[in-house]
């Protein structure tokens, strides 16, 4: 250090000062809210840490923030990790902010909330823009890890409940600073594909740093872009990321993601089932009641000499009814007949002539009744009861 006597310069002190300052804070970590928070166009962060009765500026060079799992902003309390520099053209004392923690929850939970809450303002989430998942699909593309629990689990369940069903894989890296942009590359590829139905997306458990790429807001900018519908399968039943929150419809697990992209194809499976038992019930109900006739049939067919004596028997028991019919029907006849003679016999003209009565008719056929039809020498007919003769008028008289 120089003599309390010795003269220096504004340069010379200043110099002095950075050097002490930078030899003596090479690597700390202060706990302080941020205020005053800048972001120009360099990518850098400006900002002031400060506590209840000091404040320090500080710095955070665009690729240290590019490292930031979540975003800091005025007001939020941090612990920040770097060294101390002193600024020689201002002289101020300034932080270079190397890393950065949220106190509290940690920073990538924060990050969580942060980019959830921004998405939902941007309607990502909501019902209205989501697609329905087809009832039932052709091929089914899964984009996870070639070589994780989670493909096995979701081939297991389609090839034991969707035979003859297509699967596409899309191998990608699921965590990792890579995962997330390889994620989203195989959503949009994918997507172009016409063929493909319907989309399971996802990763086995894991911690939140595990999972963290599908809490990316690339991926979730490619789910929400695609057209294709997408099942998101992240981790386990508690685990719940920004992908599940874009997707059509979240799974629990891979497993669940694979029975929900063929449950339309189990149910009709199953109804159809339903229906063939049905069908078969009715059927076998059917040949038992047909069973049952003929078993009745049987019992009251004969064989045909005997149904032959059957018959023989009946007609001659219709003959004889018949005779005796015709019979009786003849006596009635003729008892009505020699009734009707009788009664006709009464009224003959011929049984009045038996009793001495005679008919005299004219030349012209009419019947005498009076006198006064004929005339002195008329030859008229006299009909008797037996036999005629012919007589001429001598005399008439009133």
């Amino acid at each position: 250090m120089s003599d309390q006597n010795q003269v220096l310069s504004v340069s010379r002190l200043v110099s002095l000062l950075k050097e002490t300052v930078e030899d003596n804070f090479v690597q700390v970590a202060v706990e302080a809210e941020i205020s005053n928070l800048a972001r120009p166009a360099s990518g850098h962060l400006y900002f002031t840490l400060k506590d209840d009765s000091a404040q320090l500026r500080a710095v955070l060079f665009k690729p240290s923030a590019r490292l930031l799992k979540f975003d800091p902003e005025s007001g939020l309390q941090v612990i920040c990790r770097g060294h101390v520099t002193l600024y020689p053209q201002r002289g101020d004392v300034q932080m270079v902010v190397e890393a950065m923690e949220p106190v509290g929850a940690g920073s990538l939970q924060l990050a969580f909330e942060q980019l959830k809450a921004r998405l939902a303002a941007e309607g990502l989430f909501a019902a209205s823009r989501k697609h329905e998942i087809p009832s039932y699909p052709q091929t089914v593309g899964v984009v996870t890890s070639a070589s994780g629990a989670a493909i096995h689990d979701i081939l297991r369940v389609l090839r034991r409940q969707a035979g003859g069903l297509e699967v596409l894989i899309w191998p990608v890296r699921v965590q990792g600073d890579a995962a997330a942009s390889e994620i989203a590359v195989a959503i949009e590829e994918l997507d172009r594909r016409e063929n493909i139905d319907v989309l399971i997306v996802g990763r086995g458990g894991g911690s939140l740093e595990d999972l963290w790429a599908f809490n990316e807001e690339i991926v979730a900018r490619a789910i929400a872009a695609s057209h294709t519908p997408i099942i998101s399968a992240v981790g386990h039943e508690v685990d719940f990321t920004i992908a599940d929150f874009v997707a059509d419809l979240r799974a629990a697990t891979p497993t669940s993601a694979a029975e929900l992209a063929v449950k339309g194809r189990l149910e009709l499976e199953a109804h159809l089932d339903q229906l063939k038992f049905r069908l078969a019930c009715q059927v076998e109900s059917r040949l038992d009641l047909l069973k049952e006739r003929i078993f009745g049939l049987r019992r009251r067919l004969v064989s045909p000499e005997r149904q032959i004596e059957i018959w023989r028997h009946r007609f001659e028991e219709l003959v004889g009814r018949l005779s005796r019919s015709g019979k009786y029907i003849l006596e009635q006849k003729s008892s009505g007949i020699a009734t009707l003679a009788a009664r006709l016999d009464l009224l003959s003209p011929l049984k009045t002539l038996e009793r001495g009565y005679s008919i005299v008719k004219k030349a012209d056929g009419c019947v005498v009744r009076r006198s006064a039809q004929v005339s002195t020498g008329e030859s008229l007919l006299v009909k008797f009861a037996r036999g005629e003769a012919r007589v001429k008028v001598e005399e008439t008289g009133n």
